[in-house]
């Protein structure tokens, strides 16, 4: 009987220890995953207003990407350029710049933030706003 206590206390002074100081507290929240798409990758645009892109990437993911400041005539043009900052990757708004074509020539927009859409948010979208 003492034996069968010890070897239970043993057991339980094993779990308190190998738990450490992690069992106490919460874990640390994990990070977001980086959700980045390559430029090339990019088939469709759709401009809802002259502030907010959709981008169509591959077949079935649609990131939308939040302008900087208003884009003149983004949202009647028929085709933007997309110009990334280092590599092919847009991770964030600070690697990408929209191009369109204005009455005056080129017109740069930076763009302030990229979101990848959820699946519930891409089929709520409407039809205009679908890249």
């Amino acid at each position: 009987m003492i034996r069968t206590a010890f070897w239970v206390a043993a057991a339980a002074a094993f779990a308190l220890a190998t738990a450490g100081p992690a069992a106490a507290s919460d874990p640390a929240p994990a990070k977001p995953k980086r959700q980045c798409f390559l430029t090339d990758n990019v088939t469709n645009f759709s401009a809802i207003d002259s502030r907010t892109v959709n981008l169509r990437v591959g077949v079935k993911d649609v990131y939308q990407l939040d302008l900087l400041g208003t884009c003149p005539d983004i949202d009647w043009n028929h085709e933007i350029a997309l110009v990334s900052r280092g590599s092919s990757w847009i991770c964030s708004g600070l690697d990408a710049t929209v191009i369109t074509k204005g009455p005056i020539g080129p017109q740069r927009c930076a763009v302030r933030s990229v979101r990848k859409l959820t699946p519930q948010e891409i089929a709520a979208l409407p039809s205009r706003a679908k890249p």
